[in-house]
């Protein structure tokens, strides 16, 4: 027999172990629940165009959780980035073009030519491994030349290889009446040069 008052009801307000998120930053939703909700939505859709875009939903999200050094997103490769590659491979560059090692290492790769082809290689990888793996930015990779080479990758080794071959040339530390020696010295100056300009490029001033 109920005796007319009402009878004790839930408090509904989320507590501290309730699994609200009010006050609890450990609870806010993170990159991987995203990642981990489209995986499930992946798996619940059929039509290929759809599954497209869930795939494409995923990507985006593993790229905005990836850190950065720096944080920033880099695109293309304009006025201003050619003028900080050129500012870090003069840097770096000033040195192999006074001293004398660098005449001893380009005589050395200029009679071997596998040592020489090495060092490019060396170089390009250096420059690939700054700009795109490291992590200082993150680079994006917008309409490349031929459709698979990176203009900040050409950018960079292209303004390094001028500052070396003009640099060289006018102190009068190559002469092109050996063009291997002189090809080999341009080498030589290219690697710290090239690491100079991608760091010059991307590191913020």
């Amino acid at each position: 027999m109920s005796d007319g008052t009402a009878g004790p009801t839930a408090d509904t307000r989320p507590t501290a172990g309730d699994g609200g998120t009010d006050g609890d930053p450990e609870s806010e939703p993170t990159v991987d629940d995203l990642l981990d909700q489209l995986e499930t939505l992946e798996e619940t859709v059929d039509e290929e165009e759809e599954v497209a875009k869930v795939r494409d939903a995923m990507r985006t999200a593993t790229k905005l959780s990836r850190p950065t050094v720096f944080g920033r997103i880099v695109h293309g490769f304009d006025r201003g980035d050619i003028a900080e590659a050129l500012l870090g491979s003069i840097i770096f560059g000033v040195p192999m073009l006074v001293e004398g090692g660098t005449q001893e290492v380009g005589a050395h790769l200029a009679t071997h030519p596998a040592y020489l082809v090495g060092t490019f290689v060396v170089t390009v990888a250096a420059v690939v491994g700054i700009v795109y793996v490291a992590d200082f930015q993150d680079v994006r990779v917008d309409d490349p030349f031929l459709g698979v080479v990176p203009r900040r990758l050409v950018g960079v080794l292209g303004v390094a290889l001028a500052v070396a071959v003009l640099g060289l040339t006018a102190w009068g530390r190559i002469t092109w009446a050996e063009p291997m020696v002189a090809l080999g010295n341009v080498v030589a100056a290219l690697l710290p040069m090239a690491v100079g300009g991608a760091l010059g490029d991307l590191l913020p001033g």
